[in-house]
């Protein structure tokens, strides 16, 4: 344990495990998926998931981590010598997501930068001439990488643990600014009227994938990140109160976020299910109309810039740690072998966005969009069942939970309802986003209408 390092204690690891779960899943993809979704329904059932699955998941993860104190790779092959092969999905996986995100990344500092100098570009035509270009993107891009590198390079106590206590409190004070502007904001309260009353005829099979698929992509789980991070954790550690406390720690940053954006977007008559392009189109055009906007916008992508980095440290953590676990190098040099070829299959994705890459197609998708396809879609809910199967039914639930109480010296109420989920209900959540994230689903409701 000392030789790969180690956390402070439970409270740095608390803080890091936050930050990878406080990303731009929160901040970018929920908003949009609550405008997109009905609002307070999609908002409370994503609570509920959360409790339900997150924690539970959370728990799972950080045992094993902390059982086996190695690489997801070498976790699961100290489970069974056969399913090594899931760390390898779990790794994989974060490789082709730090590649795509360090472009959007990017995104983010040329927003930020221009939030400063030149507002007036953030624009719709601003954002698809910039994205769509060459140069700039791809400094951007570089400029991100090298912070994520950078933080990781220096360890987990020293870098990532430390970088998590700076960003963290920060990104709570700009959040709750952000709120408290937006509410008072005439016509704001709509806003917040959609975000929390809850319209239940809204509710489809597709709202509840889209809530539990939500869980899992804005709380690392199934990532292979909370296994990695557990992997640090000194055995006295109380997982399960870490666990709660990444949970709701997410949860409120996700309706924080609604808060910050939604009631604002009411108030000036923009609509709140645009998608993807709510952060980088209809925010900025958001704040050119607001009383203080120029100062707000610097205050949120510095917001967004901070929940995209902390983030981004915990999916390289997981390349690099398989690196030093596995082939026995240093981290130093496993930092610089994962970013550079993370930060050239990134560079692909950048490059994908315009017509230098933008003909390339496989299936219809471009090289950004097959990325996502293949980790979210595919391996992230692929790794997660297989999760679940292995903790539950090769590990043993005797096992897991001796890890989790330390033989009993923690105590953790509800101990037969959290078995329940991980043999029976968590499988069933993440293969149902699988067949939907794959097209299997609509096949499926297709042949029976």
């Amino acid at each position: 344990m000392s030789d790969r390092g180690h956390w402070s204690g439970s409270y740095g690891f608390t803080l890091a495990a936050i930050g990878s779960a406080v990303g731009l899943g929160n901040l970018w993809r929920f908003p949009y998926l609550a405008g997109m979704n009905g609002g307070g329904a999609f908002v409370l059932l994503y609570l509920f998931l959360s409790i339900i699955l997150g924690v539970s998941l959370l728990i799972a993860e950080q045992a094993l981590g902390r059982h086996f104190a190695t690489s997801p790779y070498g976790a699961f092959r100290s489970i069974h010598p056969k399913f090594g092969f899931t760390g390898t999905i779990a790794i994989l996986a974060n490789v082709l997501i730090f590649s795509f995100y360090g472009m959007i990344g990017g995104w983010v500092i040329f927003y930020l930068v221009t939030s400063i100098f030149c507002p007036s570009i953030q624009t719709p035509e601003g954002f698809a001439q910039f994205s769509g270009g060459i140069a700039l993107p791809i400094i951007a891009q570089l400029i991100f990488m090298f912070l994520t590198a950078l933080l990781v390079w220096f360890g987990i106590s020293k870098g990532i643990e430390k970088g998590n206590r700076v960003m963290m409190p920060l990104l709570f004070i700009i959040l709750i600014l952000m709120c408290i502007r937006s509410l008072t904001l005439p016509g704001a309260w709509e806003g917040a009227i959609f975000l929390f009353k809850p319209d239940f005829s809204k509710i489809s099979a597709a709202t509840v994938v889209a809530a539990t698929g939500q869980v899992f992509f804005s709380m690392s789980v199934g990532f292979g990140i909370m296994l990695t991070y557990a992997s640090y954790l000194k055995k006295d550690t109380n997982i399960v109160k870490t666990s709660w406390a990444v949970a709701l720690s997410n949860c409120l940053v996700a309706v924080l976020a609604g808060l910050a954006i939604l009631p604002a977007v009411f108030a000036f008559h923009m609509e709140p299910a645009q998608g993807p392009g709510l952060m980088f189109v209809v925010i900025p055009e958001v704040f050119r109309m607001m009383t203080g906007g120029y100062w707000f916008g610097i205050l949120f992508f510095v917001l967004v810039f901070f929940a995209a980095l902390s983030s981004s440290i915990s999916i390289l953590e997981v390349p690099v740690t398989y690196l030093v676990d596995e082939h026995k190098i240093s981290r130093k040099k496993a930092v610089v072998i994962a970013s550079c070829i993370c930060t050239a299959l990134g560079i692909l994705c950048t490059l994908s966005m315009g017509s230098t890459l933008g003909w390339f197609k496989v299936g219809g998708l471009g090289i950004f969009d097959l990325m996502d396809f293949i980790s979210n879609n595919m391996l992230l809910p692929v790794g997660g069942v297989l999760l679940c199967i292995l903790i539950a039914y090769v590990w043993g639930m005797k096992g897991v939970l001796a890890e989790v109480t330390q033989d009993g010296q923690i105590p953790f109420h509800g101990q037969k309802c959290w078995c329940f989920i991980i043999r029976y209900l968590a499988p069933l959540a993440i293969i149902c986003i699988l067949l939907s994230g794959t097209g299997i689903l609509e096949i499926i409701s297709a042949f029976a209408e």
